[in-house]
């Protein structure tokens, strides 16, 4: 992170407050930087008025693959899980005691319903359309978080970018991410449809080409660069604040009678959020009981199938599929292994996924079990014939099926991910 000459953070406050992240870590978490240093470490980067910079570690996760992993994980030790399905109601009994649920899936419009003693509400965003929050103006305020993604020329490779913005002082990013350049975040009330997919708006791509721009000057970058864009909606707990930015980012926990509800939080303390709403449930399940800490998946895995895989396909493997990473490497021939485009991801992880993974829309298969429709160009059309002789057997879709799934994929992908900069 560079500091500049006149800017917040000075070098005395960035130094403070990642001492202190040190010591909660255990252990030293950063390190400090020359501007002469850091001009060298990252390329383009604005010269005037740097005062050094801060080198610091973080975490980075490919969201959708985690959620998969968990849930991959929660199987094979007995749960289940339903994909398309929403819950509509909480049902009660005559002392108001949880009962079940009402349920529906949300593609065929099929209801059913599920008895339970307790029920867990971890809807993030929507949690309060299930359990109304019970403190008095204290209510979830869903905010925008949007990201563009560039081709990797010209970035950061080996390291992430963060820096203050110009226009409010919000801190922004730059990733490298499956070998593109991941640009954001926004922090926005979201306005919008709750049951419409958000998308990002032309201020946001403003805000964040105006940022680029700013502590990259010399990267000859423009939003005709830009291969896709994203949008997610955070559930964050609002506490009155007029700026979205300065609204809390802590958990909580409403219990009530049988319903838990843990919205709140961010990714990185979904470990702690679990065993915070383990604990709650406990008082209505006596059975249940707080897991110890402990790590999230063992790291000392190693499924028969990876013998022939580098290093780096190991861990790729390995932490995207877990004990599965062995079948994705033997899911297909020789040629099984090679990559998609220009892209990180195997044809062997698209095949796997779309016969494993509970697809059941070309969508779910390419932007969210992969990531390829946001960093091939156009969401990846001119790959999406050999997409199809690779994936139609495994998903069990007849030809119409098919054509009608790219269809429908194609105009989500334009409505939803594309360059925000011409008309959608």
């Amino acid at each position: 992170m560079p500091i500049y000459k006149g800017c917040s953070p000075s070098k005395m406050t960035m130094g403070a407050g990642l001492i202190l992240y040190s010591l909660m870590a255990g252990e030293k978490q950063y390190e400090k930087m020359s501007a002469r240093r850091a001009l060298g470490v990252v390329s383009h980067l604005k010269g005037d008025g740097l005062d050094g910079a801060f080198l610091f570690r973080d975490a980075q996760v490919d969201d959708a693959r985690l959620v998969l992993r968990l849930i991959q994980e929660g199987r094979s030790r007995g749960s289940r899980a339903l994909n398309y399905t929403g819950v509509t109601r909480i049902l009660r009994d005559r002392k108001g005691r949880v009962a079940g649920v009402e349920a529906q899936d949300t593609l065929t419009g099929k209801a059913f319903g599920f008895n339970a003693h307790a029920v867990i509400n971890a809807s993030g965003a929507w949690a309060e359309t299930l359990h109304p929050s019970p403190v008095k103006d204290y209510h979830l305020r869903p905010l925008r978080g949007s990201h563009l993604i560039f081709p990797g020329q010209g970035f950061p490779r080996e390291k992430v970018l963060s820096f203050i913005h110009p226009k409010d002082s919000r801190p922004v990013f730059i990733f490298p991410w499956e070998g593109c350049a991941l640009l954001g975040t926004t922090d926005v009330d979201h306005g919008e449809d709750m049951d419409m997919e958000p998308s990002v708006s032309r201020e946001e791509a403003g805000y964040l080409m105006e940022g680029l721009a700013h502590i990259l000057p010399g990267v000859p970058v423009t939003g005709h660069d830009c291969i896709s864009s994203m949008a997610g909606v955070r559930p964050v707990l609002s506490q009155g604040k007029k700026s979205a930015s300065q609204e809390s980012r802590e958990h909580v926990i409403w219990k009530n009678k049988g319903l838990v509800t843990v919205t709140g939080g961010k990714l990185t303390t979904f470990r702690l959020l679990a065993g915070d709403a383990i604990a709650a449930i406990s008082d209505f399940l006596p059975s249940i009981s707080t897991p110890p800490p402990s790590h999230v998946f063992d790291s000392r895995i190693s499924p028969p199938g990876l013998e022939e895989c580098s290093l780096e396909m190991k861990l790729r493997l390995l932490g995207r599929f877990g004990i599965k990473a062995g079948q994705v490497a033997r899911i297909m021939d020789e040629d099984g292994l090679s990559q998609v485009g220009e892209t990180a991801t195997t044809w062997a992880e698209l095949a796997y996924s779309a016969g494993h993974e509970k697809v059941r829309r070309l969508s779910d298969l390419l932007l969210r079990r992969t990531r390829l429709g946001l960093l091939l160009p156009r969401g990846g059309a001119a790959c999406l014939t050999r997409i199809r002789a690779v994936c139609q057997n495994p998903l069990g879709w007849d030809d119409n099926r098919w054509e009608q799934e790219e269809k429908e994929y194609l105009d989500n992908w334009q409505r939803c991910y594309a360059p925000p900069f011409s008309s959608r």
